[in-house]
């Protein structure tokens, strides 16, 4: 058994049950938390990484759209990035829609930049952002993800099962699903970050881990699954991996102020390294 299989058995051993009810609990309040605090982190963001104008698209979470990353793209734009929304509704799933126009939009968005995509996906949009990757490597610079379960062996596993189920009869006939056995699950071309949290209420961080190569990496934070696109600490992090010389990527490193959101975690599947 090869070290990605060996990762994978690991995974659905320890991980077959969403998180608990309790996390599950302070999602909401903790989005609104997010939000109260960015006005008073406008200092910090001022100290954040200046962007080299290159693209940035975002792809939403299961049943949000564009309104959800609406404040990180405004943030990116201030600080010199150009970022661009996924322009498909409501993300309800891999439907005939987003599998058709996904690979058209990254392609359109290098080539009227004349520069490679950094792709960022949330939750789900971290899972086509993946599965982006593997289709063009040739178009899309490095791969965020914030709390995308990839490593999903099913949607029961997940607090968004129910929902998930619901938009089902949406779905191209010969969609995968989003589990470990697709291709987002695999080591990428591309540099990737993962962001993870063991607080997250909807699923279990380990889904979200992938083995550590020598361009990817998974860091742990401290944020909610809903808030990871608002905490004002996230805004730190994503503009520092997007600030990453093109030819030249380099681990995360968190500042002194802010290690105390990013924090050290044990090695869970012996193969996977966690900042």
């Amino acid at each position: 058994m090869g070290s990605l299989e060996k990762f994978e058995a690991s995974v659905a051993d320890r991980v077959a049950r969403p998180p608990g009810a309790f996390w599950l609990a302070t999602e909401i309040p903790r989005v609104a938390l997010g939000v109260h605090l960015m006005a008073s982190a406008v200092p910090l963001l001022a100290t954040t990484a200046s962007g080299d104008g290159h693209p940035v698209l975002f792809l939403p979470g299961l049943g949000a759209n564009d309104l959800s990353t609406l404040a990180l793209r405004n943030f990116l734009r201030l600080r010199g990035w150009r970022p661009y929304g996924w322009h498909l509704g409501r993300n309800v799933g891999p439907t005939a829609a987003v599998r058709a126009e996904l690979p058209v939009a990254i392609q359109r968005i290098a080539r009227r930049n004349r520069a490679k995509v950094s792709v960022i996906g949330w939750s789900l949009g971290g899972i086509y952002a993946r599965e982006l990757a593997h289709q063009h490597p040739e178009c899309i610079r490095q791969v965020i993800t914030l709390a995308s379960p990839y490593r999903l062996q099913h949607p029961r596993q997940s607090r968004a099962e129910s929902m998930f189920t619901r938009f089902a009869h949406l779905h191209a006939q010969d969609a995968e699903q989003p589990t470990a056995t697709g291709r987002s699950a695999y080591p990428l071309s591309v540099p990737s970050t993962s962001f993870c949290s063991k607080e997250d209420g909807i699923v279990a961080w380990q889904h979200c881990l992938g083995p550590a190569t020598e361009h990817s990496e998974s860091v742990r934070v401290r944020s909610s699954h809903l808030s990871i696109g608002f905490d004002p600490h996230m805004f730190y992090a994503i503009a520092d991996r997007l600030a990453q010389p093109e030819d030249d990527w380099r681990p995360f490193v968190p500042p002194g102020a802010l290690r105390c959101f990013f924090p050290e975690s044990e090695n869970p599947h012996g193969d996977a390294d966690v900042a």
